[in-house]
């Protein structure tokens, strides 16, 4: 199990997390080793250009929501290079940015789910 896997269960859990992924694919939004915090996703609310921690076949990503397929509940996940990583269902997203070394994400607390709620 890798560290986005251990994230991504705390979020599903209802914590909200700060780490720091490494990586270039999504770049300038977020560099390698930058800090970020996540907290629990209400995925009904995403809108492409999000940032969110989700699985797409079998892999967590910490990637970019390029487009919403709402009536079938779910997202498609890219990263910010222009490769599309797949479609992936509500039940799958776990978290959304919230902030990026400290740098509110627009609109995202907004998405933050409700506690208490799946």
């Amino acid at each position: 199990m890798g560290m986005l896997d251990v994230q991504a269960d705390r979020v599903r859990e209802g914590a909200t997390v700060e780490f720091r992924p490494t990586g270039t694919s999504m770049v300038p939004l977020v560099r390698s080793r930058q800090r970020v915090r996540v907290a629990p996703a209400d995925p009904a609310l995403l809108e492409p250009g999000d940032i969110v921690l989700a699985r797409v076949s079998g892999t967590v990503y910490l990637h970019l929501v390029t487009a919403v397929d709402a009536p079938r509940r779910r997202v498609q996940i890219s990263n910010n290079r222009g490769h599309v990583n797949g479609w992936t269902s509500h039940d799958r997203v776990f978290g959304i940015c919230l902030t990026v070394d400290d740098v509110p994400r627009p609109g995202a607390l907004a998405k933050v789910r409700a506690a208490g709620t799946a």
